[in-house]
């Protein structure tokens, strides 16, 4: 496969994406042919809930892969020092929207935080902009749009994107106007600048189809144990929550404590969007209302408890209350609003 790859790139990713796709379309069957095979009552518990497991599993590694690959591509382009030297010096309001732009395409999550945001400090990028960054990056990635593009349609997608990139845009803004960097760790505070510099791109596309391959090999070796454990929850309230049940603590006629319920619910909880979105699936799939499970889903990805462990390393106190208390403030106010409108 490597002499392929060097002889002609172009022609393996034509053959990789009709394999992808063909593979894709036999997913379904296959999942019917399988559980069938089973001693299981169709219409049974236990029988949904395996061919929930069964289908599910496959289709979400195989998108996860998919999407890791052909962005593992397109992150060649952006470093982190390339990221660094973008958003220095921006102004905030413009470098709010720009650093929430760049966190849907660069391949960072809650494990990078802590050099991403002395890097940052660093190369003199704002505050208040640098957590438009960190908002973004995890919530608003290429996983997550794609997954849910895969799995609910373009317009769920959509409306996922715009609400986490307007909840990443207004925390940076209002982080950044309240001036608190003082609350950053005095070692950070202390750090001497460094100039952001970008050298020449000179990756062929061979170098960057083995990018891709890397990042395959390194996140979705990460994050399958999450999927799985996901994917399992999912297929358990698919097959044994009733739909009254999950109706009457998520759904519209739930009233107004399920919004910030859902948000002290996520937040312990530590998986990504490959992760969340098979239990989101589900959940919707039960009655569970859209502005309530957007909630739940954004407080897991984008405010889960490690993360704030990790940011402590560089933050006071103070200045994490804050981070969480906007962006949680940003999330509920989208459930409101959709449990609301929708």
């Amino acid at each position: 496969m490597k002499k392929l790859i060097q002889s002609s790139p172009r022609g393996f990713l034509l053959v990789a994406a009709m394999l992808w796709f063909g593979l894709y379309k036999t997913l379904e069957p296959f999942s019917h042919v399988l559980v069938k095979a089973l001693p299981l009552e169709p219409g049974s518990h236990a029988y949904n809930s395996l061919q929930f497991f069964f289908y599910d599993t496959p289709k979400v590694l195989l998108l996860l892969a998919g999407v890791v690959m052909v962005m593992g591509m397109i992150n060649s382009y952006f470093t982190p020092e390339r990221t660094r030297a973008l958003l220095a010096g921006r102004r905030e309001g413009v470098g709010n929207i720009m650093a929430s732009l760049l966190g849907i395409v660069t391949p960072f999550c809650s494990c990078s935080a802590v050099p991403l945001f002395i890097g940052f400090v660093q190369a003199g990028v704002p505050l208040g902009v640098t957590f438009s960054f960190l908002i973004s990056a995890p919530m608003v990635n290429e996983i997550a749009l794609t997954l849910l593009f895969a799995l609910f349609g373009w317009k769920i997608a959509a409306l996922y994107l715009g609400l986490g990139l307007t909840i990443a845009i207004l925390s940076g803004y209002i982080i950044g106007r309240l001036k608190m960097e003082a609350h950053l760790e005095d070692w950070v505070r202390n750090m001497p600048a460094v100039a952001a510099t970008v050298e020449g791109d000179t990756l062929s596309l061979t170098d960057r189809i083995d990018a891709g391959f890397a990042s395959v090999r390194e996140i979705v070796g990460k994050v399958w144990p999450y999927v799985l454990a996901g994917i399992a929850i999912g297929a358990g309230i698919h097959g044994y929550v009733p739909q009254d049940f999950m109706a009457s603590l998520m759904g519209k006629e739930a009233g107004w404590w399920s919004v910030p319920v859902s948000v002290l619910i996520g937040v312990p909880m530590y998986t990504n969007a490959a992760g969340i979105i098979p239990i989101v699936e589900a959940l919707l799939a039960k009655g569970a209302s859209l502005g309530t499970v957007l909630v739940f889903m954004m407080s897991v990805i984008a405010l889960s408890l490690p993360e704030m462990v990790i940011l402590r390393k560089v933050l006071k106190l103070r200045l994490i209350a804050v981070f969480v208390g906007v962006v949680a403030t940003g999330i509920m106010l989208v459930g409101f609003i959709f449990n609301a409108v929708v």
